[in-house]
């Protein structure tokens, strides 16, 4: 037990700009492991689009081919991307999270499921709105490879191509699909962190878990797959969008309406799914890992800065 609670005072919070970064933190770091994943689900959501494009039928198919087409360090392409997208996204919507998750708790009691999905959505689609360039970044440099060398973009960092995105296209571009963007991250961020909230409260009631790495782990593995099920045709319809080009002024897509209702007709029903062994294999570990440095970043500063001893650190 803490200082601070053996002398009858409330324990002293974690500060919201500490919350922020953290979590921002998390994200980029469990980026460096799962980056060659984002890269193969991207290749196979955009797998058959047009017709023309190469196709591929596994993930391993996909990855294979990468690296055969593209050598091994290609795995890591839109790197920066996906670091910029967790420093802007994740940074905003775990911070929002854990503060609003922290301002409904009442008297030492956490919010039902129904307001943690509330809250996380609500975090998802701040963070999304704010995250929305770096993910444009990130699916055009991701999908560069499986292109003709004539129609590749070429973009050499995050930052060249948010510039060249601006120059070329307009500063709006850098927002296209936004809105499905934002949908896909309400409904990831209501399953990803509702469902690991209620599994880790679940889990411990179970009387086999108590807080510490083995918890977080099972707790973010199930939350991952939990996730994957639901976001998969948001997403798909997201990647497409961000991905397409106007040709003679008229795009590819209307919309993500127009993108999930040709993928149903041309690919079939299934398709919504294409790629979910990467995806999950991508979610499932990333989930894992940003909790997991999340949740170890919290106890520490509870140590050592505000030297608060009790067990648990994640707030989540």
């Amino acid at each position: 037990m803490s200082a601070s609670t053996n002398n009858g005072k409330k324990p002293q919070q974690i500060p919201k700009s500490i919350k922020f970064l953290f979590g921002g933190t998390a994200g980029m770091a469990a980026t460096l492991f799962v980056q060659p994943l984002d890269l193969v689900k991207n290749r196979m959501q955009l797998s058959g689009e047009g017709g023309t494009k190469r196709v591929h039928k596994t993930s391993f198919h996909a990855l294979r081919s990468i690296i055969a087409n593209e050598g091994v360090l290609a795995v890591y392409t839109g790197l920066s991307a996906g670091l910029l997208r967790q420093a802007t996204y994740t940074t905003t919507r775990l911070g929002i999270y854990t503060s609003l998750f922290e301002y409904a708790t009442k008297e030492g009691k956490n919010p039902n499921f129904f307001m943690k999905a509330v809250i996380g959505c609500t975090a998802g689609g701040i963070g999304a709105f704010v995250g929305t360039p770096a993910e444009i970044s990130l699916i055009r440099m991701t999908a560069d490879g499986r292109l003709p060398e004539a129609e590749r973009r070429g973009y050499k960092s995050v930052f060249n191509a948010i510039y060249r995105i601006s120059n070329e296209e307009g500063v709006a571009t850098l927002w296209r699909g936004c809105w499905p963007t934002v949908a896909r991250a309400m409904v990831v961020n209501a399953a990803q962190l509702a469902s690991y909230s209620q599994a880790k409260e679940g889990l411990i009631k179970t009387g086999y878990f108590s807080e510490g790495l083995f918890l977080h782990f099972v707790a973010s593995m199930i939350s991952g797959l939990v996730t994957t099920f639901f976001s998969m045709p948001v997403d798909i319809a997201k990647t497409r969008v961000q991905n397409m080009k106007v040709i003679d002024g008229k795009p590819e897509y209307k919309g993500a309406v127009d993108v999930i209702s040709k993928v149903i007709r041309k690919e079939g029903i299934f398709s919504l799914w294409k790629g979910f062994t990467p995806y999950y294999a991508r979610l499932g570990p990333h989930t894992v890992l940003t909790f997991i440095f999340l949740e170890q970043m919290n106890k520490y500063y509870k140590r050592l800065v505000l030297k608060d001893m009790s067990e648990g650190g994640g707030g989540l």
